[in-house]
Order: C-alpha cells, then sequence, then structure tokens
C-alpha cells in the first residue's frame, strides 16, 4: 500500500503540474488577445452538487475568469469564450459575437491561443531536461565497457550475434548507453559492430527490424549478461526460507543448467505460462513448486533446494545492477553546457516517441497501449526527486505530442483546421467544428478505454 501511495503522489503531482501549465499556456495567449476566458480549472469539475463538482473555486475581483480544482484528476480545461471545444456551449454560440470572444479575434491570434499549451509542455521539458543535466549530470554504464557483453535471442543469434558480443555502434555511430535508444538504432541499422573475443566483427542487419517484437519477445533481443549471483535476499521469501543467502549463485532450474540471471528469468516466465494454464490449486502449487541448484559463497558444489515459488513465479531475489557490476560513467555539465544538451536530450527523446507511433496502429502495439496504471507504475516506489523530474519531462513532451496530433477535440485539430483558414480566407461553419468535436471526443474516449481496459487485464494477469 505504502509503494501504491507513493507511486500515486508523484503521479498527481506530475500530471498537476503538466496540465496546470499547459492550460496556462492557453489562458497567457487569450488574456494577451483581450479574449475572455471563464474557468481554468485543474482537472475535471463534473456537475455534483451546489459545489458543481468543485474542490476549491474562486473568482478575482474585476476578473472574468473563474479559477478551481474539479474533483475528478482526468486533465483540465480552459473555457474560452465563443469557442467551440469539449463544453459544447452551442447556446453561447448562437448569439451574436462579442468583441471579446475567440470567434472575433484574427486567424493568427487564435492559432497563437491554441498552440500556447503544447508550446509551454514542450519548453518545459526542455527546460527541466537541462536542469537535470546542470544539477545531476549524466551518469551511465556505457555499451562499450560492459565486458561481459550481452544475451542474445536466438532471432539475435540467427543474424550472427553471440552471447557475451559487446555492442559498439552501428553505421550511423557508437552506441552510448543500453535502453530504448540503442534497440532503435539496431532495428533501423545495416550493420551492427561487436568486440568479440578482443577482435572487432562486423554483423549485417535488413535495416527494418520489427522494434516492438525486439523489445516485447521473451527473450528480448538483446540484455546486458547478468551473473545469476544473488545480490540480495527478502526476508520471509522462499529463497530465504531455503537458506539461500547473498553471494550464492543460482545454477540450475528444475535440472537445467542456468548460466546468467537472465536465463534464470527466461525460464521463469516459461513456468509463467504453464501456471496460467492450470486449472486447479494443485496444479498451480505443482508447478510453484521447484528445484533450484546453488552454490553457497565459498562452495565448490551445487547443492539442489526444493521450495515453493510465490503465487506469481518469484524467487524474492536480487541480482547485480548494471551499475553494480560496472564502473558507471558520469559527465558534468556547467549551467550553460546544460541549456544545449538538455536540449539535444529531450530532441533525441521526441525524436524516438514519434518515430515510435507507427507501432500502435500494430495488434501488439494496440495491447502494449497504457492507461493511467502504467503511467503510474512508471514512477519508483520510493521518492526520488531526479527520477520524478525525468518522468516529469518525459511526460510533458508526450502531453504535447498527443495534443498536437490533427484529431477534433485536441489542440492540433484546432490549429489544423485554424491553417485551414488562415490558407483559404474562409471560416468553417460551426455545425462542422461541433461536429468534429463529437468526433474527436469519441476517438478520445475510445482510446483511454482501450488503454485503461490494458492495464486491468495486465493486472488480472490475462496480458503481458
Amino acid at each position: 500500500m505504502e509503494v501504491f501511495l507513493v507511486r500515486l503522489l508523484q503521479f498527481l503531482l506530475s500530471i498537476s503540474l503538466l496540465v496546470l501549465l499547459h492550460e496556462g499556456g492557453h489562458l497567457f495567449f487569450a488574456k494577451l488577445f483581450g479574449i475572455r476566458v471563464e474557468k481554468f480549472y485543474i482537472f475535471m469539475d463534473l456537475g455534483i452538487g451546489k459545489w458543481g463538482g468543485s474542490l476549491f473555486r474562486f473568482k478575482p475581483k474585476k476578473s472574468d475568469t473563474e479559477y478551481g480544482m474539479g474533483w475528478l484528476p482526468l486533465g483540465g480545461y480552459c473555457k474560452i469564450s465563443g469557442m467551440i471545444d469539449e463544453s459544447f456551449d452551442t447556446e453561447q454560440m448562437s448569439k451574436p459575437a462579442e468583441a471579446w470572444e475567440f470567434r472575433s479575434k484574427p486567424a493568427w491570434q487564435r492559432l497563437l491561443v491554441m498552440i500556447g499549451g503544447v508550446s509551454v509542455n514542450f519548453i518545459l521539458a526542455l527546460f527541466i531536461y537541462a536542469m537535470l543535466m546542470f544539477s545531476w549530470g549524466e551518469t551511465y554504464v556505457q555499451t562499450k565497457d560492459m565486458k561481459q557483453g550481452f544475451v542474445f535471442n536466438e532471432e539475435a543469434k540467427s543474424y550472427g550475434f553471440k552471447d557475451h558480443d559487446i555492442l559498439l555502434g552501428t553505421e550511423n555511430g557508437t552506441f552510448k548507453d543500453f535502453g530504448a535508444k540503442m534497440y532503435r538504432e539496431i532495428s533501423k541499422a545495416k550493420r551492427v559492430d561487436v568486440m568479440r573475443d578482443g577482435k572487432k566483427v562486423s554483423i549485417n542487419l535488413t535495416g527494418d527490424l520489427n522494434l516492438l517484437d525486439m523489445i516485447k519477445t521473451t527473450p528480448a533481443f538483446c540484455l546486458p549478461y547478468v551473473p545469476a549471483n544473488v545480490d540480495s535476499v527478502m526476508a520471509g521469501g522462499p529463497a530465504a526460507k531455503a537458506g539461500i543467502k547473498k553471494g550464492d549463485k543460482i545454477v540450475a532450474l528444475n535440472g537445467k543448467k542456468i548460466t546468467s540471471s537472465n536465463q534464470f528469468t527466461n525460464e521463469l516466465s516459461i513456468l509463467d505460462d504453464v501456471l496460467a494454464a492450470a486449472k486447479t490449486h494443485a496444479d498451480s502449487v505443482k508447478v510453484r513448486t521447484v528445484t533450484v541448484g546453488v552454490i553457497a559463497s565459498g562452495a565448490d558444489s551445487a547443492v539442489a533446494k526444493k521450495m515453493l515459488l510465490t503465487p506469481d513465479l518469484k524467487l524474492a531475489v536480487g541480482f547485480p545492477g548494471i551499475n553494480t557490476l560496472y564502473t558507471p560513467f558520469h559527465k558534468s555539465y556547467g549551467f550553460f553546457e546544460s541549456i544545449p544538451a538538455g536540449i539535444k536530450y529531450g530532441w533525441d527523446i521526441l525524436h524516438g516517441y514519434v518515430s515510435d507511433m507507427k507501432y500502435v496502429f500494430s495488434a501488439d502495439g494496440a495491447k502494449s497501449l497504457g492507461g493511467f496504471g502504467a503511467i503510474g507504475s512508471m514512477f519508483p516506489s520510493t521518492w526520488d526527486w531526479y527520477v520524478f523530474w525525468k518522468m516529469t519531462a518525459f511526460l510533458s513532451i508526450i502531453l504535447a505530442f498527443m495534443n498536437i496530433l490533427p484529431i477534433p477535440a485536441l489542440d492540433g485539430g484546432h490549429v489544423l483546421f485554424l491553417i485551414y483558414e488562415i490558407i483559404t480566407g474562409r471560416k468553417l461553419g460551426e455545425k462542422f467544428m461541433i461536429r468534429a468535436e463529437y468526433i474527436g471526443i469519441s476517438i478520445l474516449i475510445l482510446l483511454m478505454v482501450v488503454a485503461n481496459l490494458n492495464d486491468i487485464l495486465r493486472w488480472l494477469g490475462y496480458m503481458h
């Protein structure tokens, strides 16, 4: 419960900040051009009782704007007079246009109002990344320093990779560290260079590998090799009850030789598939009952230990992390150095996110969509300001990109219609705009339902 609350608080704080600044971007340009803003809300104030769904609200003297916070933590909104938006205020739109309304202003002013939110989110993300560089610098293990190399799945080995190859780079440059960007570079590469037995070897690829398959396949295309040396043991867990201690080495599972923690994890995932097919409690217990071969610290021979894994097939042990196995590379930045470094880092994140969007339109991509639960789980289980701000910057980029998509009801839909107006000199009819808004909201609701349904199915164990 404590872990859940910590993640929930980080998620709510991050989203609240992003929504406040996003809607603040719209508010700034609306006020700048003398457009009346009727309501400025964080979260949604769906009408209940005399407060209309508000946790609190206030209206400054001599101001036309009511500020408040709704009870439903789903985004927020800035209700601008004379604008067709999700409020569907057709009564206002049926009256003659007033000089202070959105619809009365020149198209270029309306365009700036609409891009104000995403502009703030983009700038915020780059600013956060720059300040992270300035405050913490960069710390990571370079792939070329991973002297024990990587382990590869069967597909990767079919191209010529071998276990313990050290990944160096592609024809487009050297790898920085292990992560999504490295996978992306491999998926687009025609050649990958590795260090094998002290010699540089080049492996030819197709240049169009499916990135989603590379990451989601079990085992994954490649992972840093991690020995099956026990680094930590959870008190009261199956390993602790069996007498396994830190420093011991796992060498077998149900009679099958184990050469790395990667392989051990893969074998457990196979058991997970068997467990999913179990029909009775006795069948489940049978699957969970395993024999683990362990060499105790300082011993020469293995001892077989029979134990019952947790319901989610955990041995409750930890293996060394990459930062434990290798010496991380650290780079510090001065204030003025951090700005271009942060901008470059943010641009790389955006570029990677946009290039990966094509996978959303595949069956596996739709299954990979995540809702509030998936986003919340990305925050750490303990409060970590570095990770919090890094996640907030990432979500800010996502929020900006998703909002600028040319879908009616999103900022990008309004921008598309305004660009059409600027080019043709003709304003789109209000009936068309209202219908487009309904279509856009229907699409957004559908996407939200699918994403959050995926979260529920993962939680129930029907989807991985």
